[in-house]
């Protein structure tokens, strides 16, 4: 009976101690909490086949072009493809943003079929994020035909802000078609920094900031962020070949970068 005493007491005190301790004490985060605070996610997964305008978060931009919700090349999911006729456009967009510090990450999953080649310095955005309180673009990734170097390079970009109409392509970063990439940015405030990573890995020619850019000689400033584009847009006319089609999926825009991304 003693130990049976002893036995009870000691559930009591043990009972005791888990009832003072908050219920969230060992709660473990929620995964979005990991990654600070995320604003969309999205793999297309739970969408129809078919023509799509809009989903969870986001809504589209497309002038001769089209994006349709269609079965993953790899066999598994459904993944969105993009496809523009000419200088054309086709965008998801990611309205109403309002990042902590106007700052944010971005990640996608995304495969061009095919870079132009022709005109000479053909310009090409996959993404381009934006504030209504000032017409500064801001395009942290895209790039450029460079006929001087023979081929189709990545490079961050603006437009419309008092540095001017700019792509900062590098030759260290080739953009090859028709293969898988994981990309991520970083748009951070703090420097006005944008900063590229392809399959986890970080393209430092590929920064830009306040003073180092692609620009005139004024500083490179970001507007108030309340908008992401990501998709395609060629800007010159009757450009070779005459339709681009590109791929993307897992689209992620997070306050903390959220990786994935790994090789």
């Amino acid at each position: 009976m003693t130990i049976l005493r002893k036995a009870a007491a000691a559930l009591s005190a043990a009972a005791a101690v888990l009832i003072a301790i908050p219920p969230t004490a060992s709660a473990t985060p929620a995964p979005h909490d990991a990654y600070g605070k995320t604003f969309v996610r999205e793999n297309f997964n739970h969408l129809p086949l078919g023509p799509v305008t809009r989903g969870r978060g986001w809504t589209t931009d497309a002038a001769g072009g089209t994006l349709t919700v269609e079965p993953s090349t790899d066999g598994r999911g459904r993944e969105l493809r993009i496809r523009t006729e000419g200088n054309g456009r086709a965008f998801v967009v990611l309205p109403d943003l309002a990042p902590p510090g106007n700052s944010f990450w971005a990640r996608v999953r995304l495969r061009v079929a095919v870079f132009p080649t022709a005109p000479l310095w053909a310009h090409w955005t996959l993404a381009e994020a934006s504030g209504s309180d000032s017409p500064t673009l801001v395009r942290p990734l895209g790039g450029q035909y460079a006929p001087t170097d023979k081929g189709n390079f990545w490079g961050v970009g603006s437009d419309l802000g008092p540095t001017g109409d700019w792509t900062a392509w590098k030759t260290s970063a080739p953009a090859v078609a028709d293969t898988w990439q994981c990309v991520e940015f970083h748009l951070d405030a703090t420097d006005n920094r944008v900063t590229v990573y392809f399959d986890g890995v970080e393209q430092p020619d590929l920064t830009v900031s306040t003073k180092n850019h692609g620009g005139t000689a004024d500083d490179f400033v970001f507007p108030t962020f309340d908008k992401l584009k990501l998709g395609w847009q060629l800007y010159q006319a009757g450009p070779t070949p005459s339709s681009y089609e590109m791929r993307m999926d897992d689209i992620a825009v997070s306050s903390r970068r959220v990786g994935g991304c790994g090789t």
